[in-house]
């Protein structure tokens, strides 16, 4: 039987493209879905992400209990976890986009403005950027140096430098993925990525953390 990939919907992002990519890296079993049951029974989840902290994050509490599930799976359950882009800020303790919003707060950090001083590098970081794994443990393993598809304004910052799974540079240093156990966010868009980003996504459907 194919395993289940609960695919988050809660009207925040680019759902068919993640769903489509996932297909092709070899997932049978994909459902997009905003069920807590399905969730909680799920054998890995993928929480998508475009658009403000805020409103991400609004949304996905918005969905009644859908956010309890999550961590029932993820959490207690040790499901494989891996958030993109906004679904990956949406790991941190909050967010200040349009004020303080709380986050997952399942990786300790904040999600600020990239702040830039040379008039040369634009925001939002945007196109095609390398990635560079750090090499620590848990979902870093995943990871390989190539490069892949970024779009994003705000950025992740841990406060426990050993939850970085990768760097890349855009006039300094920028989060590119986050891990911890089970968990694993990448601040690029695999979907976008091409063949970098879903063989990404076929070592993610492998991953026995």
């Amino acid at each position: 039987m194919a395993e289940v990939i609960a695919l988050i919907d809660y009207g925040a992002g680019n759902l068919r493209s993640v769903a489509n990519a996932l297909k092709a890296a070899g997932a049978e079993g994909v459902q997009v879905t905003a069920d807590p049951n399905v969730v909680r029974a799920a054998d890995r989840i993928v929480l998508p992400g475009v658009g403000a902290f805020k409103a991400c994050a609004d949304a996905l509490r918005g969905v009644p209990h859908l956010v309890d599930a999550m961590e029932e799976r993820v959490l207690i359950g040790a499901a494989p976890f891996l958030g993109i882009c906004v679904g990956m800020q949406l790991l941190a303790s909050r967010g200040v986009e349009h004020g303080v919003t709380l986050g997952l707060d399942w990786i300790a950090g904040e999600v600020r403005a990239i702040e830039v001083t040379d008039p040369a590098i634009k925001v939002p970081h945007m196109g095609w950027n390398d990635v560079a794994p750090l090499g620590h443990d848990d979902g870093s393993q995943l990871l390989r140096g190539g490069e892949a598809y970024f779009l994003h304004s705000y950025h992740f910052v841990p406060e426990d430098g050993a939850r970085i799974a990768a760097m890349t540079d855009h006039g300094g240093g920028l989060v590119a993925a986050v891990a911890r156990d089970n968990i694993l966010g990448v601040q690029f868009h695999p979907e976008k990525s091409q063949a970098y980003g879903l063989e990404l996504l076929a070592r993610f459907l492998d991953w026995r953390p």
